[in-house]
């Protein structure tokens, strides 16, 4: 391991957790002062060394029968995980606002977006309504000029306002895919206290779903939840396009077929308004987990099925800027998150790698940068 050339702080002065990328690690005999080290920049005998695991591990494909059952009965084996676990692995995600303030309270979705697309609000349904941070008189004096307001009226956003679906009063509305049992939206929806804030929440598991809107923190009505299939291109989601501000991905992208990502990141940027967002957290190429795996449970390069059934790829940066960009929204941020994880009790170290990412829609479409005004 090539360690990083500066050692900061684990925490900020008071007492929140930083973002990655600023604990680092300069004398390796202090790696067991922390459980956890950022930026561990790898050595090219280490990275070579998980190259060839890779090979290694997946040299041996899992014979096209079990493929085919691994895919048929993929919502099976997600039940069957969430029954056996319950609620038993539900983790407090920490890092979950610090990395994505997007779902803090008083946030302005349109922070840490390229200047071209801060210069203005996309005007909602009414004038009266309060977004994350911004007061009413603040709406008010950043509205869009006439021009994004035609082009706002061309794309149906006025229209779409009058339909009724759960939601349909919020001004601010966010979707996490694959909720699992919770670690996201039930945070989110406990600090934050929003009228004006709606949370939609979906997962491949009705067992997941079910245990969703079991927990005594779940509230219809300021949050949705439902059972959906993530690459099922007849199935509706239960919101309108252009209607969603943000979109979150932790660790579930990784866990479908991967001809079928482009499809499926697709119909959600659909979803999305001009200037909202798509967050996802997911797995790295060559993270420990991939490292681990054995011979005869690879599926194709780089995806493997684990021991439960259930299925995961490791991804790289430009394979995920690459369907993002064919989806038509523009990099915000895409990161790789190198970390050393350190278990001080057992002293042993693991090496982690996941890839954050922040991708926006135009506030324009394409086709659409320069609008003229029609002759009359």
């Amino acid at each position: 391991m090539a360690a990083s050339s500066s050692e900061g702080v684990p925490e900020t002065q008071d007492g929140k957790r930083r973002q990655f990328g600023n604990r680092f690690l300069s004398d390796p005999a202090r790696v067991f002062h922390y459980n956890a080290w950022d930026n561990v920049e790898w050595s090219e005998e280490q990275a070579a060394a998980a190259e060839r695991k890779v090979q290694e591990n997946s040299s041996q494909r899992v014979s096209p029968e079990k493929q085919v059952d691994y895919e048929v009965n993929a919502h099976r084996y997600w039940n069957d995980f969430y029954k056996i676990h319950e609620n038993g692995f539900f983790k407090d995600r920490h890092w979950l606002f610090t990395e994505f303030p997007e779902l803090a309270p008083s946030h302005n979705h349109l922070t840490g977006l390229p200047l071209e697309r801060q210069k203005s609000e996309v005007s909602k349904c009414g004038s009266s309504e309060d977004g994350p941070g911004l007061t009413t008189e603040q709406h008010r004096h950043s509205q869009p000029p006439p021009v994004e307001e035609t082009v706002i009226q061309k794309l149906g956003h006025l229209e779409m306002c009058a339909d009724e679906f759960p939601g349909s009063s919020a001004t601010y509305r966010i979707l996490e895919v694959g909720c699992g049992v919770g670690n996201t939206v039930f945070p989110i929806l406990q600090t934050n206290n929003n009228p004006n804030l709606f949370v939609y929440c979906c997962d491949f598991s009705a067992t997941a779903v079910e245990l969703v809107k079991t927990n005594p923190e779940y509230d219809p009505s300021r949050c949705f939840a439902f059972v959906h299939d993530l690459c099922d291109e007849d199935q509706s989601y239960p919101v309108p396009k252009d209607s969603l501000d943000v979109i979150v991905l932790i660790f579930v992208l990784s866990a479908i077929v991967p001809g079928k990502m482009q499809k499926a990141i697709s119909r959600l940027s659909r979803l999305l308004k001009p200037g909202g967002v798509v967050l996802l957290r997911d797995y790295g190429r060559y993270d420990m987990a991939q490292l681990r795996f054995k011979k005869g449970q690879c599926l194709s390069g780089n995806f493997y099925v684990r021991g439960d059934g259930t299925r995961v790829y490791f991804f790289t940066q430009d394979e995920l800027h690459a369907l993002f960009t064919a989806a038509g929204l523009e990099k915000v941020q895409n990161l790789v998150d190198r970390r050393l994880q350190v278990n001080r009790g057992k002293q042993l170290t693991m090496y982690r790698v996941w890839i954050q990412c922040k991708y926006s829609k135009p506030l324009l479409p394409s086709a659409n940068r320069e609008v003229s005004t029609p002759h009359t």
